[in-house]
């Protein structure tokens, strides 16, 4: 059976009220996904925990990451990585406001 084949700057809409969120690949032992944040954030007062680690690569755009337990941003550019070790409690505080802000998420 052949590998799916795409491009994942492909297929943006052009409409996103809220972060869009695309599986790529999902098994037992990963997952994989795009996401397309414009402009977005993590609702207020709401906190990411999950089981898993997750490592996220920026691939276009600017963020803004914040760890419950640090009090300064982690600002990430186009090509920077990050782990996230899974129960680290996490939420995207700033996107791009010029640019869609595009990431590979990797689920552990």
């Amino acid at each position: 059976m052949s590998a799916p084949y795409s491009n994942i700057f492909d297929k943006i809409p052009k409409q996103l009220s809220e972060e869009l969120f695309e599986t790529l690949l999902h098994n037992d032992y990963v997952h994989i996904e795009r996401i397309v944040s414009r402009q977005h954030t993590t609702k207020a007062g709401f906190w990411y925990d999950q089981d898993g680690d997750e490592w996220i690569l920026l691939l276009q755009g600017r963020a803004k990451l914040r760890y419950k337990n640090r009090s300064d941003d982690i600002d990430l550019n186009a090509g920077d990585y990050l782990l996230i070790p899974a129960h680290t409690l996490h939420r995207v505080e700033w996107t791009d406001p010029d640019c869609d802000t595009l990431w590979l998420a990797i689920h552990l």
